[in-house]
């Protein structure tokens, strides 16, 4: 006897359409994050520019949203694969009621509404905080280099464009001679008004890069001659010190700028000098919720301590009572701050050995300073110190966002724009840790 399968029609029609709450189980995260948006989101922001009502009707910018955070949380960043998930994801199509809307729309979607999209990062703590998942007993204070949409290849130091701009310049200039030496000659020979008097694509090509190079150049110039306005001592005070190697005004001639993304810059991370950001990340202790965030082009984390508190206490209402931080926020200036601000600090002096109970280091620190004193704090904890709290509180974040997640390089380029993809891939990342408490 012959075993009996289940039927397997490949052509057989669907009498009735299914509904979109039957393509993926119930308690699934795309009707989570569908519904999270209708109901407990405010979008107005979004949906104030939408004033026309001339034209083809476009796609609900509640459900634009919804799609973006949806994709988000499950790694798919770029405008065309979430075009793709929109046509053969079922969980996709929960989101959008099988709405199909192109990478081209997607992508000009976020790019108008990116400041808007950044700014539900704070109602989504907010709910975080209503679920009971944000106590600010100690928070944890981290950094980390991601890589920018530019190669850092594409950047020029200073004094390679003090070098490379009069040669540039020279060549140029020697070939457009060539090349009206041989326009006149074809001139006489074929007549004025015959074609072949345009310069060569590789006349225009150097020419383009020369431009770009004299604009670069004198933005760096800017920078410096506004920095020297900036940090000038009184006339009347003679400078203390070495003689300055660069003239005052003048950029250092390792200074580089790159051409493709000129706000990001040469950054040292774990697997080497990257073209990136600084993103900056608060962690609540308890469930790893962030209560802060921020991005910079600066490589360093010391100047990002104070407005990170700031930070904290403006999306919370109220301020951690315990931070930790590695050592690359070590200085007077803001242990004074974590003072002032009535925060109990553990904040590394030095980098921690293996093996060594406290994240001391081998840095000498000078008696009767802050410093000298966290460093007695850290050392007499031990292993016990509340700083050990930092590692499992801040790095995992950043490991489930660029590893889980695969999140490794920023699409947009500009320090705005690349601020907001930041704010909202922290959205998301709060968002699932709201979702997992659903149970």
């Amino acid at each position: 006897m012959a075993k009996t399968f289940k039927s397997w029609d490949v052509d057989q029609p669907v009498l009735l359409p299914p509904s979109v709450q039957e393509l993926v189980p119930a308690g699934h995260l795309a009707h989570f994050v569908r519904d999270l948006v209708r109901e407990s989101l405010d979008v107005s922001a979004i949906l104030t520019p939408y004033t026309e009502d001339r034209g083809f009707p476009p796609y609900d910018p509640t459900m634009m949203t919804a799609l973006l955070l949806y994709a988000y949380s499950q790694g798919l960043y770029a405008s065309r694969r979430i075009a793709k998930a929109c046509e053969e994801r079922v969980d996709f199509m929960a989101v959008t009621a099988r709405q199909q809307p192109d990478f081209r729309t997607i992508s000009d979607f976020r790019k108008r509404h990116l400041p808007a999209l950044g700014g539900l990062f704070t109602q989504v703590l907010r709910l975080c905080q209503q679920a009971g998942l944000v106590s600010l007993g100690h928070v944890a204070l981290d950094g980390t280099k991601i890589r920018a949409n530019a190669s850092k290849h594409k950047a020029m130091s200073y004094s390679r464009m003090k070098t490379a701009e009069p040669a540039l310049a020279a060549e140029v200039a020697q070939w457009l001679a060539t090349a009206a030496a041989s326009d006149a000659c074809e001139d006489a020979s074929y007549g004025v008004n015959r074609r072949g008097d345009e310069l060569p694509e590789w006349v225009t090509n150097k020419q383009h890069r020369l431009e770009k190079i004299r604009a670069a150049k004198a933005a760096l110039e800017t920078e410096a001659a506004a920095l020297v306005r900036k940090e000038e001592a009184p006339l009347d005070r003679p400078r203390r010190g070495r003689p300055a190697k660069n003239p005052p005004g003048m950029p250092r001639d390792r200074v580089q700028r790159n051409f493709t993304d000129p706000d990001s810059r040469i950054m040292k991370a774990r697997d080497g000098f990257i073209q990136g950001y600084n993103a900056q990340a608060a962690v609540d202790a308890d469930h790893q919720v962030i209560v802060a965030q921020g991005l910079t082009n600066q490589a360093s984390d010391a100047h990002q301590l104070e407005p990170m508190l700031a930070h904290i206490k403006t999306n919370t209402g109220r301020q951690a009572r315990e931070l930790s931080a590695d050592a690359g926020y070590c200085s007077e200036h803001n242990l004074t701050t974590l003072t002032r601000h009535h925060v109990r600090g553990y904040v590394a002096t030095g980098r921690q050995q293996h093996g060594m109970a406290s994240a001391t280091g081998a840095r000498t620190t000078v008696p009767r300073t802050r410093v000298h004193a966290m460093k007695i704090r850290l050392t007499r904890a031990g292993y016990r110190s509340r700083y050990r709290l930092r590692k499992q509180v801040v790095e995992p974040v950043f490991g489930q966002i660029k590893q889980a997640r695969g999140f490794r390089q920023f699409l947009l380029r500009g320090l705005p724009q690349v601020a907001g993809e930041w704010s909202l891939l922290c959205s998301v990342h709060n968002m699932l840790k709201l979702a997992g408490a659903r149970g």
